[in-house]
């Protein structure tokens, strides 16, 4: 152990440990989660921590070396090769700053010993006035959200373009397996299982977009701002330099936030990003339900689609295969759901100038998009690529939908077609054998009905 100092006193932190007493501090008073904040976040708030030190060299506000140590000190955090350094529980000081301390330390500790000191040795390097020099947890902790929420964002777009694009592809695959329509889990009319499966591509081509739009709201950040937003002991230009640099190591388009009062205390943007995922969730969800319906049997259920075994369906049932992978999805999209609900309630919970809320903000959202960043590739790789069509069972079920009573109506009229679906209800026949055996029609003008009983739109 070595003993660290500070206004409160002196405390042991591990010799081996890159944090020092504020972290250890933190994690004496805070283990209710036993999780501690994800890395995204972590890693989100070093890039943070790397274009300020940039931006106070350039302003001349801190000396190269120092700068350079702490950028370094940046490199080796976000390679990874300090992930154990950064144990805080979620649930801790409400603005983040036992994390910003965290980090703050660690990249001290690491910058001073690349400058020939030891960890611990404030002179040299100190996390406060040196690496977290102009800065203040109110706004980089949420900053922190921002660039994390970015960057998730667009890997979980990559991921649901990778699951539109099983759905396309299959919708052109079944474009003609002709099948029931159902609403109210009753026979409707006819439509294709390649209508129905561009039905889930289009709803999940609108669930991306939102997400992308979501995610144009996030690059307004409020670094810089210190406190509460005002930019108090900071030059003019401190946002715009960290700004600057951010962008050129992300590759991203961030702006400095056009109110640094509003910025800081409002966590509307990521409540908006949060709906845009619970959104996402809400259609995944209705999408494995179908999926699960339309698969149910193999003998008693619908069947009109097989979806990949993946693994065995029962301990005790042989032969037994199950939708083992919509139902992952299932509760993956609930917990989401759930994940949402607290963020909102956090994002209103803010109190004048600051929220006090914002790590399980951040906690809330980073998980979200994991999530479905995983639900969507597993969907995509396990399930929707390896759905088949029975189309026996499809064609069995489109003859025999009293569905197909509606394309009947304009030739037919409405009582006697109503009068035909009663009578095959009872006797077991389908509606195109009794418009035959009556001689309603001729089976060429009946089969041309058929062939357009599914809309313009096929």
């Amino acid at each position: 152990m070595r003993i660290e100092t500070d206004a409160m006193g002196d405390m042991q932190v591990p010799e081996n440990a890159w944090y020092g007493i504020h972290t250890s501090r933190s994690m004496e008073n805070f283990n209710v989660s036993g999780e501690s904040l994800p890395l995204a976040i972590v890693h989100a708030i070093v890039h943070l921590k790397a274009a300020c030190a940039a931006a106070n060299e350039q302003l001349g506000l801190l000396d190269q070396k120092r700068s350079q140590a702490i950028r370094k000190a940046c490199q080796a955090v976000l390679a990874g090769a300090h992930d154990d350094q950064f144990p805080v529980d979620v649930f801790q000081a409400g603005s983040g700053t036992s994390t910003q301390m965290n980090v703050n330390e660690v990249l001290a500790n690491l910058a001073a010993v690349q400058m020939g000191g030891q960890p611990g040795d404030r002179e040299l390097m100190h996390p406060n006035d040196h690496v977290n020099k102009g800065q203040s947890t109110n706004n980089i902790f949420p900053s922190a959200i921002r660039l994390a929420g970015v960057q998730l964002g667009h890997r979980l777009e990559a991921a649901l373009d990778g699951l539109i694009a099983a759905f396309v592809d299959k919708a052109g695959q079944f474009a003609n397996v002709a099948k029931s329509g159902r609403t109210h889990l009753q026979d409707a009319v006819p439509i294709t299982l390649g209508q129905e499966f561009a039905g889930y591509a289009r709803a999940l081509e609108k669930a991306n977009a939102r997400v992308a739009a979501a995610g144009e709201n996030l690059l307004e950040i409020g670094v810089g701002g210190n406190a509460v937003g005002t930019g108090i002991n900071t030059k003019p230009a401190f946002r715009s330099h960290i700004v600057a640099s951010l962008n050129a190591s992300t590759g991203l388009s961030f702006t400095v936030a056009k109110n640094g009062i509003e910025i800081t205390q409002f966590m509307t943007d990521m409540a908006q990003m949060s709906a845009a995922l619970r959104l996402l969730a809400l259609d995944l969800l209705k999408i494995a339900n179908d999926l699960r319906l339309l698969a149910s049997g193999p003998n008693t259920g619908i069947g009109e689609i097989r979806m990949p075994a993946v693994e065995p369906g029962s301990s005790i049932m042989p032969g037994k295969v199950n939708p083992s992978i919509c139902e992952a999805a299932n509760m993956a999209c609930i917990q989401v759901v759930g994940y949402d609900a607290a963020l909102a309630m956090a994002c209103g919970l803010g109190q004048l100038q600051l929220n006090t809320h914002m790590p399980l903000i951040g906690n809330n959202l980073v998980k979200s998009f994991n999530i479905l960043i995983r639900t969507c590739t597993m969907l995509d790789e396990k399930c929707i690529r390896g759905v088949e069509a029975d189309e026996k069972r499809c064609r069995k079920h489109f003859e025999a939908s009293a569905g197909l009573a509606t394309i009947l109506n304009p030739e037919l009229g409405y009582d006697k077609v109503a009068a035909l679906v009663k009578e095959g209800l009872a006797s077991g026949k389908n509606l195109k054998t009794l418009v035959l055996e009556k001689r309603l029609m001729p089976e060429d003008q009946l089969e041309r009905l058929l062939a357009g009983a599914f809309g313009p739109n096929l």
